[in-house]
């Protein structure tokens, strides 16, 4: 499966929002971090909570998105989207924070390649669950590439869901690779319901909440 990719002017990006916040998921979370929000994004998951970045955003050349992001005097950076690999320049963007001795995450949807991406990014991959509508958009060969410093993300909106999920662990041998995490829909699911299959099963995962939209509201941007 191979999508085609959006490529903007060289040395440019199309920016929905650059912020410094608390990261929110993740083993990362709870560290301040400066969020890079990219436009565009290939899939359309039924629980999206950024909407608002399939089309908002302004071009910016990736000098200017180094000054901003230099600005917040954070040495944490996460790219997101959207989907943030679904602009070609994104590679020219990773690169140069991990030149500048930034410690880079990339949250990505599971859709597109990631063996891409600079070998010094830490990639988040968020395999999509059936509530989302959207596990035929799951490259699974991107398993493959995963290292230890990586991570790979279920949200989970009910039990098909979460036994979906379990049976993808196993089958594609997931475990053990790198670290796995496990969150709830937010609103839909219940965190004390996961918690318990979790716990029932004994599986190696590490379970999370989207911990920004507890110290703010669900509905805020730029946090």
């Amino acid at each position: 499966m191979h999508e085609h990719l959006i490529q903007t002017k060289p040395h440019t990006l199309v920016v929905n929002e650059i912020f410094h916040s608390i990261q929110g998921e993740s083993s990362h979370m709870g560290r301040p971090c400066v969020f890079v929000r990219l436009t565009y994004c290939n899939i359309r998951c039924s629980y999206c909570d950024t909407e608002y970045a399939f089309y908002e955003g302004k071009e910016m050349l990736v000098d200017e998105i180094l000054d901003v992001v230099q600005g917040f005097g954070c040495n944490l950076v996460e790219l997101t989207g959207g989907e943030p690999l679904f602009q070609a320049n994104v590679h020219e963007l990773m690169a140069r924070l991990c030149d500048g001795g930034y410690e880079v995450l990339l949250e990505t949807g599971g859709s597109l390649d990631i063996g891409r991406v600079d070998p010094r990014v830490k990639r988040i991959v968020d395999f999509k669950c059936p509530s989302s509508g959207m596990t035929k958009k799951n490259l699974w060969e991107n398993v493959g590439q995963l290292k230890q410093t990586d991570e790979v993300k279920f949200v989970i909106g009910d039990r098909e869901d979460y036994d979906w999920a379990k049976g993808m662990i196993q089958s594609h041998r997931i475990e053990g690779r790198c670290p796995i995490l496990m969150s709830v829909v937010f609103g839909k699911l219940e965190p004390i319901q996961l918690a318990e299959w979790v716990l029932e099963d004994k599986l190696n995962v590490r379970f999370q909440l989207q911990m920004h939209k507890y110290i703010w509201s669900p509905e805020t941007r730029g946090v």
